[in-house]
């Protein structure tokens, strides 16, 4: 089945409304998160398909709120791909062990995160 429903969880309103433009006008259904708190509770009630989440935030990082998903029996199945402006390959790998199927670095190109999500749905 194809990916529809998308979560973003980035604490940057610029970085939120510039993926969510880019996700919509590609006819996704976007949903947002400034931050990792509750947001268990958020995918459980929301049921998104795919997550973008970001690795600096305040409260939990990224890379721990992916751990949290890919370990909880109910939301262990969404693929999340972590978008974050530390674009270190230490970064990335690190990434890759919490679950992430795919890391990308900000600045996002559009088309590059489009083909991600598409080879994943």
């Amino acid at each position: 089945m194809p990916i529809q429903k998308i979560l973003i969880v980035d604490d940057s309103p610029t970085e939120r409304y510039v993926l969510t433009d880019i996700l919509a006008k590609a006819g996704y259904s976007v949903s947002t998160s400034e931050n990792g708190e509750g947001i268990l509770d958020k995918i459980k009630a929301d049921k998104p398909q795919l997550i973008l989440m970001d690795v600096v935030m305040p409260g939990q990082n990224g890379f721990q709120v992916t751990r949290s998903i890919t370990r909880d029996e109910d939301t262990k199945d969404i693929p999340i791909i972590i978008c974050s402006s530390k674009g270190l390959e230490t970064d990335r790998i690190w990434g890759l062990r919490q679950g992430a199927r795919d890391y990308l670095v900000k600045p996002i190109d559009p088309k590059e995160l489009l083909a991600k999500i598409a080879a994943l749905g």
